[in-house]
């Protein structure tokens, strides 16, 4: 029988419940759609939230200058101290056991501290003390063990005397160092901070009140040795018995804002503290367990502080601009006075806030947990305990799911739970998926740059990164998207076009709510940055359920965007920081590792970040075509730009006041093997380079054309001595990198640490003790290698002997040896046993290593034509080193 269409229509959908009715599925899109062209405006919106965020991270106020001082009499003055930092500048590099660290930088803060003396307050007082200290510990680098010594190093230290000194002497620690790297002025790196110091005494010391506690200013000389001046302040200075806590200034960059990144351990009143007292906040507790975790190369005094004086404090860090730190380019021309002002005001109000308050009288009555903090765009300060976190997270979390589908199945009437919980499940799976793929993406393309010789492109010019990561892995998260909806989508959903789309933000929430989770119920406090992403997306929910907004055209689509606005602030703070820190520091890890996949994967997170509740409105445009070509063409531009232009050349000079430079290390050596007897076997010169990234190798083999370099483990010493008689003046050095020896004429050497057995001591039938003599007072490491068959069972060096460590093969204890201030000639004795009774032949191999840092006077005219062909954008630390080997 013949029926009308319309019947037949009716026939086959008959209960369908349309919550769209201005829609007609077989010409025309629904009128919750939108025009193509918010999928360019949604970039547009993104890359325009970054900008202020990359504002809001550098801005910082204007310097006060010393006419300022009529209005702001105990306000920290910039110019003061920048004139402070100028001097400590100018002497140049400060390596330990230099000239220039050891005579002027001491006589310049003695000299500056005397006239801070004179011009006091007369109920202030100050003492001044010079500290000349030797120790030692056993440290561990890249989970490698070293006896890390040191001999009259330096330390100048000031305590303004507080209130309760007489019946209490606990006292808070302010710590700098003002040594510096070799070939750097150390102007962040960290004489920046001493010079803030000295402002802060400055001002304390010309209040009329007097602090409630002592406050102790320690201005160190030996942390790049790594850390040593520090341990012999905390171990054997009697000031350190009074401290309760500590502010640690250190640099892992040129300028900008200081971070708080560690405080504690525990301690929750320090943030509390921050908090309240700090003007200008930057602090993530995140950062904290990020440079914890170990990812990061670097280490500061606070680990001393905190290990071996188990004192709680707070660590800061300049980490702007890393590309000039432990360079030349550290130095004040890039520093500006606003940098300091803005460090001053923060730990010069922190510092009153400690010294006057309640907790430094009893610290340890509040070790009570750890806080989890961070700020806001620097606008506020947020912080609450672990515990606190933990109801957050989880309150958030399960509300930001709830809510949402709530909402949505009130809209419907309670009718449609289960195709609200299916387009859930197909947000959340095209989110997981999204991630996967993009992160594969990325990956790729990572490689293939690497394989065709364009590593770190994007090293100088970071703006790369957006077009060669960010975009293919946006672009991936949106084709998963659409192909997730394709195959899992229902083509006859009775939810309009808006509820979709809600739901699948559901998904959203649900994939971030299990991350969140994850993390939290490990132990780990950074789960706070995603639960803030979901808290932006729970108050948007919350408000167009609230108002019934759920299937408007357009209006629940403004509040879910007002909101994202401020989930773009918060997760575009984040691809700031981590780029900035991280892209710098893939110019000194090393060769091993591809930079490429670090930034990718770095670049996969913060786009899914920043973008993930944004991906699933791509369903509301009339065309998704023209996004995915958009995409699809910056994509393809940026690699072009990246693999085929000198757009993508990674390193830059100072021609535009933005060096990003690459790094080389070129040691000049000399080398003597001598044998048992004491007579010299044969004696071979050269010079080690070192390969700092990934592209260093052609920069090198560059530099000795039309000579060879030869790779380390391949030369001819590799195959019988120890370490192949490297001149490694670092455990991190041997462990990082890899390294090339070109041959050549010796360098000048006048003076060197030399080695001689005094006397071979039998102690048992297997037991020997070797009694040295170690002549020379300058920069050195020693190498103690038992011969097969022995054991060093005991030294006179430290109580603990660290655990040997490979190299070719072979084992060896690490020994580094730091001179300050010239010392006599040092005994050790090593107590060695033998599996063979009555042994009386060689027992170890000894490798003594003497570098000269500051010696380019010495410098043969060999050595300068090779470091004259080191290109203009790298950055060379040039050395002279003598290798001595011995065998008792």
């Amino acid at each position: 029988m013949f029926q009308p269409t319309g019947q037949l229509s009716k026939q086959k959908h008959p209960k369908v419940k349309v919550l769209d009715p201005d829609i007609d599925y077989s010409k025309a899109k629904s009128v919750h759609s939108i025009s193509s062209w918010w999928g360019i405006g949604g970039i547009f919106i993104v890359l325009f939230v970054g900008n202020i965020t990359n504002y809001t991270n550098s801005h910082l106020p204007d310097g006060l200058r010393n006419a300022h001082l009529t209005h702001f009499p105990n306000a920290f003055i910039a110019e003061r101290a920048w004139k402070d930092l100028k001097i400590l500048n100018d002497f140049g590099p400060k390596p330990t056991g230099t000239y220039t660290n050891e005579v002027l930088a001491v006589d310049f803060l003695n000299r500056e501290i005397s006239y801070i003396d004179q011009l006091k307050n007369r109920n202030q007082q100050l003492v001044v003390q010079n500290q000349i200290v030797s120790g030692g510990y056993v440290g561990v680098y890249m989970n490698k063990s070293a006896a890390n010594v040191y001999r009259n190093v330096q330390n100048v230290v000031v305590k303004l005397v507080g209130h309760s000194e007489s019946s209490s002497r606990h006292a808070l620690l302010l710590n700098c160092h003002f040594d510096s790297v070799a070939s750097s002025p150390g102007a962040s790196d960290d004489s920046g901070s001493c010079a803030v110091m000295l402002e802060i005494l400055r001002v304390l010391s010309r209040q009329s009140e007097l602090n409630r506690y002592s406050i102790i200013f320690l201005f160190n000389g030996a942390e790049e040795t790594p850390l040593q001046a520090s341990h012999g302040f905390i171990t054997k200075h009697p000031w350190a018995i009074d401290v309760r806590a500590f502010i640690n200034l250190e640099s892992a960059g040129s300028g900008g804002k200081e971070m708080l990144f560690q405080s504690g351990p525990k301690h929750p009143w320090l943030i509390e503290a921050y908090a309240k007292a700090v003007p200008y906040p930057y602090a993530q507790a995140a950062a904290e367990e990020i440079f914890q975790s170990g990812v990061i190369p670097s280490d500061t005094d606070f680990r001393v502080f905190r290990d071996v004086g188990r004192i709680p404090g707070m660590d800061f860090a300049h980490t702007a601009n890393g590309y000039r730190y432990h360079t030349r380019y550290d130095s004040i021309d890039y520093i500006p006075m606003s940098v300091l002002q803005r460090t001053g005001d923060n730990i010069l109000a922190l510092t009153r806030t400690i010294a006057n308050g309640d907790e430094l009288g009893s610290t340890e009555r509040h070790a009570q947990g750890y806080m989890v903090f961070y700020d806001f765009l620097g606008l506020f300060f947020v912080s609450y305990s672990a515990d606190v976190g933990l109801m957050i997270n989880l309150s958030v979390v399960l509300l930001s799911i709830i809510i949402p589908f709530l909402s949505l199945a009130r809209s419907t009437s309670g009718t449609h739970g289960k195709q609200i919980r299916s387009e859930t499940m197909t947000g959340f799976l095209a989110t997981f998926l999204g991630a996967g793929a993009s992160g594969v993406l990325c990956f790729f393309i990572g490689l293939q740059l690497d394989a065709i010789g364009r590593s770190m492109s994007w090293y100088s010019s970071t703006n790369l990164i957006l077009g060669v990561y960010c975009c293919p892995a946006l672009l991936c998260q949106c084709i998963v998207h659409l192909l997730c909806n394709r195959l899992f989508g229902s083509k006859t959903t009775p939810l309009s076009l808006a509820l979709k789309v809600q739901a699948r933000l559901n998904g959203v929430n649900l994939f971030w709510g299990m991350i969140t989770l994850g993390i939290t119920f490990t132990g780990y406090r950074l789960a706070y940055i995603f639960m803030i992403l979901i808290l932006c997306s729970l108050c948007s929910s919350t408000l167009i359920s609230m108002l019934a907004l759920q299937n408007t055209v357009h209006k629940w689509l403004l509040v879910h965007m007002f909101f994202q606005i401020v989930a773009l602030a918060w997760s575009t703070q984040f691809y700031h920081i981590l780029m900035n820190m991280f892209v710098p520091i893939t110019g000194r890890i090393g060769s091993s590792i591809n930079p490429d996949v670090i930034i990718g994967t770095l670049a996969t997170f913060t786009t899914l970040f920043s973008c993930s509740y944004l991906t699933p409105l791509l369903f509301l445009l009339k065309k998704t075509d023209k996004l995915i070509g958009e995409l699809v063409a910056i994509t393809l531009i940026a690699v072009v730009l990246a693999s085929s232009t000198h757009v993508g050349f990674p390193y830059r000079d100072d021609a535009v006041k933005a060096p990003a430079v690459q790094r080389h290390y070129i040691t000049h050596t000399v080398r003597k093997f001598y044998d048992y007897n004491g007579g010299e076997r044969y004696t071979d010169s050269g010079f080690l380079l070192q390969e700092l990234d990934r592209n260093a190798k052609k920069t090198i083999e560059g530099i000795a054309m039309p000579d060879v370099v030869t790779p380390i483990r391949e030369i001819r010493a590799c195959e019988k001595e120890l370490f192949c008689a490297i001149p490694f003046y670092s455990i991190w050095h041997q462990v990082l990198f890899e390294n090339y020896w070109l041959p050549g004429p010796a360098p000048v050497v006048r003076q060197a640490v030399t080695v001689s057995l005094r006397e071979k001591e039998q102690l048992g039938e297997h037991e020997h003790r070797l009694h040295l003599v170690l002549k020379g007072s300058f920069q050195s490491s020693l190498i103690i290698g038992p011969k097969a068959g022995s054991t060093l069972k005991r030294w006179s060096l430290l109580s603990e002997i660290p655990t040997p460590i490979e190299f070719n093969g072979q084992r060896g204890h690490f020994v580094l040896l730091t001179a300050g201030v010239e010392s006599e000639p040092m005994n050790i004795t090593l107590d060695i046993r033998h599996e063979l009774k009555k042994y009386d032949g060689p027992l170890v191999d000894l490798l003594v290593t003497t570098t000269h840092w500051e010696y380019h006077k010495e410098h043969t005219p060999v050595f300068n034509r090779l470091l004259a062909r080191v290109p203009g954008w790298a950055h060379v630390v040039p050395s002279v080193a003598a290798v001595n080997s011995y065998t008792f």
